[in-house]
């Protein structure tokens, strides 16, 4: 379990940075169980995306835990035995190969397992992305050697697979988040049938919804959204992190700030590094909350 808590801080903090330039910014609630409040209520594409990246967590932080020896239950990777090939040619299994195995194993039964007392269509929605999830860590896993011979030649070669850094599955689920594709239950309830007939039909590796986003423009208590008054915009950007977007057309108020910064950093021998404390003024942007009985009609 507190590998498992690990991970659940590894992929916020992941999904709050995908997020960070969006109007839904992955915000987390205090002394709220479902972490993320009633927005998790909504068979939405945002729902989605949290389900899959923290089956992916739980993936990463499992499959972390066996190769550091953390867990009684696993260890590295007992198949990468012997001797193997690439297109650089053959090599001896070596090291400690990450036990992705293991990892997508536990997910499953742990993950899945509320959604598998209850058969309706939000259940089968989050299986499908708890799955999403779970691949997505091994798609990059990553062949990692050292080389053996003559001043490191490589007439000999030790491999091992390794995880590549978490923010690679987090930069390819994000990518999945935008061409989500929204689905109904088919009539015998086992599956999904597209929405609009002219998308594609979901594959595996497709993150799938039900129900459009709500607005995440103003405060929906109802909806889960918090709203994007007060938040922080880039008044250059034309992007989702501009005022424009982010604000909604709401307009933003501006702020001087003196931020204390660390400058002029020199190396001393032996062994220090000091800096100077430099002042620096910068203009910071935030956006402007409706007007109160705009705001009213959402609560």
């Amino acid at each position: 379990m507190q590998s498992v808590g690990e991970g659940a801080k590894e992929w916020i903090r992941e999904c709050q940075h995908q997020f960070r330039h969006h109007r839904w910014n992955c915000s987390t609630l205090d002394r709220d169980h479902t972490v993320f409040g009633r927005v998790m209520l909504r068979s939405s594409r945002e729902a989605a995306f949290v389900y899959a990246i923290s089956s992916a967590g739980v993936v990463y932080a499992i499959t972390r835990a066996c190769s550091q020896g953390e867990l009684k239950a696993c260890s590295c990777d007992p198949l990468k035995r012997g001797r193997s090939k690439d297109e650089r040619g053959e090599f001896d299994w070596g090291g400690c190969s990450d036990n992705i195995h293991y990892g997508i194993k536990f997910a499953k039964a742990f993950v899945d397992a509320k959604e598998k007392k209850v058969k309706d269509a939000r259940a089968l929605m989050n299986l499908h992305n708890n799955r999403c999830g779970r691949t997505a860590v091994k798609r990059f896993l990553k062949l990692e050697c050292k080389c053996h011979g003559v001043s490191g030649s490589c007439t000999l070669r030790t491999c091992w697979l390794a995880m590549s850094d978490f923010r690679k599955t987090g930069d390819y689920l994000r990518k999945k988040y935008n061409g989500a594709i929204q689905v109904t239950m088919n009539q015998d309830g086992t599956g999904f049938t597209v929405a609009n007939k002219n998308f594609r039909k979901p594959t595996k590796t497709d993150l799938v919804y039900f129900e459009n986003s709500p607005d995440y423009c103003v405060m929906d208590k109802s909806a889960g959204s918090l709203g994007t008054a007060g938040r922080v915009c880039n008044k250059l950007s034309r992007g989702t992190d501009g005022c424009e977007v982010m604000c909604c057309g709401r307009g933003y108020d501006t702020t001087r700030v003196t931020r204390i910064t660390k400058c002029e950093c020199k190396f001393h021998w032996c062994c220090a590094v000091r800096c100077k404390e430099c002042e620096d003024t910068v203009d910071v942007h935030t956006c402007k909350a409706p007007k109160r009985a705009e705001w009213l009609d959402q609560t």
